[in-house]
């Protein structure tokens, strides 16, 4: 089976070169198209283009509103010519070996699933706490919790991007879901990635803010200490270009403050509801 990556981003100057080089190994194409970023995004993603990879298709689309998603997502779909895709956003870092599980099961599955969901890590406050399960919320593949839609078979009837952002999806010839088509088809893979959804992506607060539906994302939470023998992804342990913040730095004084008060609010919210 052969595999392309859907990496569509805006403002995700910290993360979007460990993502990237986190699945370019495991994948035939990278479709990395940006909407535009205001921050160094572009000149970060120039720099893996630069290094070497050929297959990776570089596009600066401009400026995407909330209902505009949809239609470049579609583009998206449009311009790929592999029997997969996975989607992999620019705050989303993967283990070699996550990636190579999910890619063996596309290889070994082929024809016989449609989809695939795996299990995230959400970072809260810095790469080095995460959030509780109690918090994950989607309900994919028979299984509730921190959980994502990764892989699609672009051979499903009538496939297209459907909804605007925030409630977008993929959906089949008859509008359904993929994920509620045949429950027998949506495949978990036990793959984690590291998920840093909940912390400031571009390296200005501004540029977080220009990103529609960014700044809810941003949680003020104290969350679970990694062990101090915590495997992390081996990407964030690579040489990486100048150009490149680290991912290391610890929360500030200033979250902190926020998060103590937050985070029993929140996880009595959670218990209740």
């Amino acid at each position: 089976m052969t595999i392309t990556a859907h990496c569509l981003v805006k403002n995700e100057a910290r993360f979007v070169w460990f993502a990237v080089m986190s699945v370019i190994d495991y994948v035939d194409k990278v479709l990395l198209w940006d909407t535009g970023s205001s921050d160094q995004t572009p000149e970060i993603i120039k720099t893996i283009k630069r290094a070497g990879p050929t297959k990776i298709d570089f596009k600066e689309v401009g400026e995407v509103d909330p209902a505009g998603f949809m239609k470049i997502r579609q583009e998206m779909l449009e311009a790929t010519n592999t029997d997969w895709f996975i989607v992999v956003d620019g705050d989303e870092i993967w283990w070699n070996d996550s990636i190579k599980k999910v890619v063996d099961a596309i290889n070994n599955k082929d024809s016989t699933i449609e989809s695939v969901v795996v299990p995230t890590i959400n970072l809260l406050g810095d790469i080095y706490h995460y959030q509780e399960e109690k918090a994950g919320r989607y309900h994919l593949a028979g299984r509730n919790g921190h959980l994502n839609l990764r892989g699609v078979n672009r051979h499903i009837p009538g496939l297209k991007s459907d909804k605007p952002h925030g409630s977008w999806g993929w959906v089949d010839e008859e509008d359904k879901m993929i994920q509620y088509r045949d429950p027998q088809k949506v495949f978990f893979v036990d793959a984690p990635y590291l998920h840093a959804t909940h912390l400031p992506r571009s390296l200005a607060r501004t540029g977080d803010i220009l990103v529609p539906k960014r700044a809810h994302k941003l949680k003020y939470e104290i969350g679970i200490e990694f062990p101090r023998d915590f495997y992390y992804p081996e990407v964030l342990f690579k040489a990486r270009p100048a150009i490149v913040s680290s991912p290391w730095p610890k929360m500030d004084l200033s979250y902190k403050a926020k998060a103590l008060w937050q985070t029993p609010l929140k996880k009595i919210k959670r218990r209740l509801i």
